[in-house]
């Protein structure tokens, strides 16, 4: 396959993964979208399975229960009915069995406290940080996803480093969009994005370009060392928003770097958190 159709196909994969996570609320439309990537529903298909070893309809249907398991947690005040809404479900009944299938609990045992958690030491210094409420403009950027968050996310920045020296880019925002929380989701399914905002106009250029919804944010500034951002995020969610009263929506929470660990010799990270509230 020529480097160029498999950038191609690269970009086709991760537009239709970005359109799943953009429209989770929706009944999301496959015929608009070929139309939309210009390709057939065929090719749509058999592109995505192979860069993601999942077809589309499963990943439709992952993503909307790992959604809906996250705000059953964090948002307790929401019905169940109103959380399978705003993850695409329009069918109370249909939600309760697909979400048993996945998870073997019922929505309600999970919300009680019947599931099962990947617990991370948080720090006690967290609860000293100190939060600003903000309104966040949209944010285009281009990426390179990663599955799974680990130590190989380095890589991903790496590849990003390389694309901006090529691309003799100077002036630039470094971007970690986390579209799962990883107390909940097995840390090998969290999809971690890689981004890089620029105002540099490129054409043609080789990576796909998303774009990080405006809105509403509670912004948090630390410090740490990898490993530490989980942590802050199993506090950030099961501490923090139910102390304070508020919820979460199904917009990615993201970190803007001002120092990047996996790309420093200290690996030691400075950033800004932007978590998605509502109350």
């Amino acid at each position: 396959m020529k480097k160029s159709t498999m950038q191609n196909h690269t970009k086709i994969a991760n537009a239709i993964m970005y359109y799943i996570y953009k429209y989770v609320e929706t009944d999301i439309n496959l015929d608009e979208l070929s139309y939309d990537l210009g390709v057939s529903k065929f090719h749509m298909h058999r592109i995505f399975k192979k860069e993601f070893e999942k077809n589309i309809y499963e990943s439709i249907k992952s993503i909307r229960l790992q959604k809906a398991s996250s705000l059953l947690l964090t948002n307790p005040h929401a019905t169940i009915s109103e959380v399978a809404s705003s993850c695409g479900y329009s069918s109370h009944t249909s939600f309760i069995k697909a979400f048993k299938a996945r998870f073997f609990l019922t929505p309600s045992a999970w919300r009680n406290g019947k599931y099962k958690k990947n617990d991370f030491l948080y720090k006690q210094s967290f609860t000293k940080l100190e939060m600003k409420v903000v309104k966040m403009p949209k944010i285009d950027v281009y990426y390179i996803r990663h599955k799974g968050y680990n130590e190989k996310i380095k890589k991903a920045w790496q590849k990003l480093q390389t694309w901006l020296y090529s691309n003799e880019i100077q002036e630039y925002k470094q971007i970690a969009l986390y579209h799962d929380n990883p107390t909940i989701t097995p840390l090998e399914e969290c999809h971690y994005v890689a981004c890089i905002s620029t105002e540099i106009s490129l054409q043609n250029a080789s990576l796909p370009k998303l774009t990080i919804p405006k809105g509403v944010y509670a912004k948090f500034d630390f410090s740490g060392k990898y490993g530490d951002v989980l942590a802050f995020m199993q506090w950030v969610y099961f501490v923090w928003l139910p102390e304070n009263g508020y919820e979460t929506t199904t917009n990615p929470a993201y970190s803007i770097y001002h120092k990047n660990h996996f790309l420093e010799d200290d690996a030691l990270f400075e950033l800004s958190y932007y978590l998605p509230i509502k109350i």
